[in-house]
């Protein structure tokens, strides 16, 4: 197996104005906390929220193309969000491996996602399957 426990693996990820446009497109999103710097600020943010689940796009990228092995298939994932994320921010991506069980065929990792003031903006854990 070429995945083995405490491998780690990075990658840097933009919220562009067209991964932005392109959420609200195709998910019809529009919240004003996403859409509206005003109202956004009124409630506390620096601007307009990026919405979360831009997040979990990023997760699928990773899994299906950042790895080494793309015969993979995501088992299930988890996301705590903890800080906001707005319109261009530079985001890392940490992820390490905390099991690979060979048996079943899945490795486990934790991950999580940094802006460049190095705040946690989210994290959490995903497991994926291998295919055969």
């Amino acid at each position: 197996m070429i995945f083995k426990v405490d491998d780690k693996f990075e990658h840097t990820f933009v919220v562009s104005d067209k991964v932005y446009e392109g959420f609200i497109h195709i998910f019809k999103d529009t919240n004003p906390l996403h859409t509206n710097e005003a109202f956004a600020v009124a409630k506390g943010f620096k601007g307009r929220v990026m919405h979360g689940n831009i997040l979990n796009g990023f997760l699928s990228y990773f899994i299906g193309e950042c790895l080494p092995d793309k015969n993979v298939i995501i088992h299930s994932q988890e996301i705590q969000f903890k800080n906001a994320v707005y319109l261009n921010d530079v985001l890392t991506f940490e992820a390490k491996i905390t099991g690979v069980f060979e048996s079943v065929k899945a490795i486990e990792f934790k991950f999580a996602f940094k802006n460049s003031e190095l705040k946690t903006v989210a994290k959490g854990q995903i497991q994926i399957g291998l295919l055969a």
